[in-house]
């Protein structure tokens, strides 16, 4: 079955979506901006009266239907994930609607975590550990895991990522134009989650190992002179900059709301938050107006995590 999204014009139909996954990956928080991004929100609906839900065409917003989002899990009366799958392909026939299935997924250790840091019991784990209850669970939705158009894991996100994901594949298409996001980070400290293009910085002289620069940061001028003296960075910068270039309006122009372009080198203190920075100030004279994340600016620079010095 074909993927459809919400951002797809199909202006005569309504806009249905379906939230299911695992309990703790983050339904709640997808809902949540689901409604600030104007869509009505159901959650823990019975599936059995999906169709009396959407029997009929909604009432017209604004000459169109507003979008309905449905959250449901294992813990919906009467569930049942072969059931759900006759009833939405029922639906997907329909030529008023525009239907799309989105699975939350998430590893079982980060699940595990994630339980006992609230102290929640899973209600598939009765008297057994959590982690039987979360095998249970991923084996009962399998199906719909298999089936469904969309799916995201959150195992590395932050709730902050998980929401910044659902505004990229469900905020309406917006007349400000694109939303982009530069950011640096370090790769010692793990790759960002939900990053479109990713620039590798590791090629560039480390000024970690300059004694006088390893307290210091790509913020500051003595850093990004060192850095701007490595025979490779005028070059670099100069074909990142120009294919970004080429790239953002043909985003835009594809209806791509939001971009976020990561610069990633070791630690995330140094070259990257240069390159992002310098990235940034290049855009803005070519008209954009990026916002500048710098995840590990503040992280404490160590050798171990910069690993071997080059020689």
């Amino acid at each position: 079955m074909p993927a459809t999204t919400p951002n797809e014009s199909h202006e005569s139909r309504q806009r249905v979506l379906l939230v299911t996954g695992l309990l703790g990956a983050g339904k709640t928080t997808a809902l949540k901006v689901l409604e600030d991004l104007g869509w009505e929100v159901i959650d823990n609906f019975p599936i059995r009266m999906l169709g009396q839900l959407i029997g009929n065409p909604g009432e017209l917003v604004d000459g169109l239907r507003p979008p309905l989002a449905i959250g449901f899990d294992t813990r919906t009366r009467g569930f049942n994930p072969h059931e759900v799958i006759q009833r939405v392909k029922s639906l997907t026939e329909r030529d008023d609607l525009t239907v799309t299935t989105l699975y939350l997924d998430c590893s079982g250790r980060e699940l595990e975590r994630r339980y006992n840091e609230t102290r929640h019991r899973h209600p598939l784990a009765a008297d057994m550990p959590v982690a039987s209850g979360i095998a249970a669970e991923r084996e009962l939705l399998d199906p719909l895991r298999r089936w469904a158009d969309m799916v995201i894991s959150t195992t590395d996100m932050t709730s902050n990522d998980l929401q910044q994901k659902i505004r990229e594949h469900f905020a309406p298409i917006s007349e400000a134009g694109l939303t982009l996001t530069l950011s640096s980070f370090g790769f010692s400290r793990g790759m960002p989650p939900v990053a479109d293009l990713v620039f590798d910085m590791r090629f560039l002289d480390n000024p970690h190992w300059v004694e006088e620069l390893r307290p210091l940061t790509g913020m500051d001028a003595v850093v990004g002179e060192h850095i701007r003296q490595d025979e490779a960075f005028g070059t670099a910068f100069t074909q990142i900059r120009d294919l970004l270039l080429t790239l953002l309006p043909r985003y835009d122009a594809q209806g791509k709301a939001y971009v976020h372009v990561a610069f990633g080198c070791t630690g995330g203190r140094h070259r990257s938050v240069f390159m992002a920075e310098q990235m940034a100030a290049a855009l803005r004279d070519s008209g954009f107006s990026p916002t500048l994340l710098h995840r590990n600016l503040t992280s404490r620079a160590a050798d171990l995590v910069e690993g071997a010095k080059a020689r």
